[in-house]
């Protein structure tokens, strides 16, 4: 399904939900709603159903006009975070409900869903009712009761967000096994940068009721538009630094280090150098590193990785290195965190960027 939106506007009490956002999604694709909560995602979702009908603007369905049609009217599916399941019925009833519903024939009923409980992995549990399942066991029941429509649209709505990490992580896996045919437009909403990026396909960054920017997945995150779409687009957020730009193409940050960034720069004044928490290492990757002596105020543990909060001893400057592995290292430590020059961000006075890492470094 080839699905625009022209500058959709959605107010409610007073208070406007979506600016005027205009976009269109990328047929047979999975397309990711990506933005912290409240942002617009699940409002832009329901528009897209039919579920909310805007205030102002259009929702085009394959050359179509559809604003105000309702959800019973289109071809299309919906998975929500909290996902529901008939109690009284068994797994098979759950996953059928939607094709009785359209009257389907109870051979093509029974195959299509054996079809898709076998594409989830629970085929072994049709006869069972959701009460005797584990969360992620109901989860796949209500996808499955999604998928079995076979719509051309399906909408997700943070899925996998109450499922323990291994389940999101298997789920995820599936979910892009299964629409890698292509013949499904896939909406899939998120507040996990990771998740979008592991879901590869096209993001569109969502805050505050706009979509900030949109495009293959990989060319938002290597490549944000503006100084938003790099906060929404990185966990933990960008370090950003006020810095001035010399005529000749050096920012000078404001921990006394003066950076060559050698990518056709010629304007000078101030601007805004990002550095992802994942830039800053313990150790040079090149010879042209740039070192930044600090000192250790706090580390955390996450998983595999570990975070440093770090104050520079120069310019007293707050900083957050994001490190792959455990590092133990005593609070107060006097350390050196470096950075390459070419894998800096620069922003102008506009908040708009100017200059990038170079191809190939961003998603390190």
């Amino acid at each position: 399904m080839v699905l625009e939106l022209e500058r959709i506007t959605v107010v409610s009490g007073g208070q406007t939900h979506l600016y005027s956002v205009d976009l269109r999604l990328t047929p047979g694709a999975i397309n990711v709603l990506l933005g912290p909560t409240q942002a617009g995602k699940t409002t832009l979702m329901r528009v897209m159903a039919g579920l909310d009908k805007p205030n102002a603007g259009r929702v085009i369905a394959d050359g179509r006009d559809v604003t105000g049609v309702g959800v019973r009217e289109r071809n299309l599916a919906m998975v929500y975070q909290q996902f529901i399941n008939y109690p009284a019925m068994t797994v098979f009833e759950n996953i059928a409900s939607p094709l009785k519903l359209q009257k389907t024939d109870a051979k093509q009923v029974l195959e299509r869903v054996n079809e898709v409980a076998a594409k989830l992995h629970i085929e072994h549990l049709l006869q069972r009712r959701p009460g005797e399942l584990s969360g992620g066991q109901q989860q796949r029941c209500a996808l499955a009761r999604a998928l079995v429509k076979r719509s051309s649209l399906v909408l997700l709505d943070e899925p996998l967000v109450n499922l323990d990490y291994k389940l999101r992580e298997e789920l995820r896996a599936e979910l892009a096994t299964l629409f890698a045919d292509g013949k499904t437009t896939v909406v899939y909403a998120t507040t996990d940068p990771l998740e979008a990026l592991l879901l590869g396909g096209y993001t569109a960054v969502v805050d505050k009721g706009r979509v900030l920017q949109y495009g293959p997945t990989l060319d938002v995150y290597n490549a944000p538009a503006t100084v938003d779409v790099a906060a929404v687009f990185n966990d933990p957020p960008m370090n950003m630094l006020t810095s001035e730009l010399t005529a000749g193409g050096i920012a000078r940050l404001p921990i006394g280090i003066d950076v060559p960034l050698e990518r056709g720069i010629a304007n000078g004044g101030m601007c805004r150098i990002g550095i992802r928490p994942g830039h800053l290492r313990l150790a040079p990757r090149t010879q042209r590193a740039i070192a930044v002596p600090c000192r250790l105020e706090l580390a955390e543990l996450s998983g595999s990785e570990t975070y440093l909060h770090v104050h520079t001893r120069d310019g007293g400057i707050d900083l957050v290195a994001q490190l792959q592995g455990v590092h133990q290292i005593a609070l107060g430590t006097a350390l050196d965190v470096f950075v390459e020059p070419d894998e800096l961000f620069v922003f102008d006075t506009d908040a708009k960027l100017v200059s990038g890492p170079e191809a190939g470094h961003g998603a390190h």
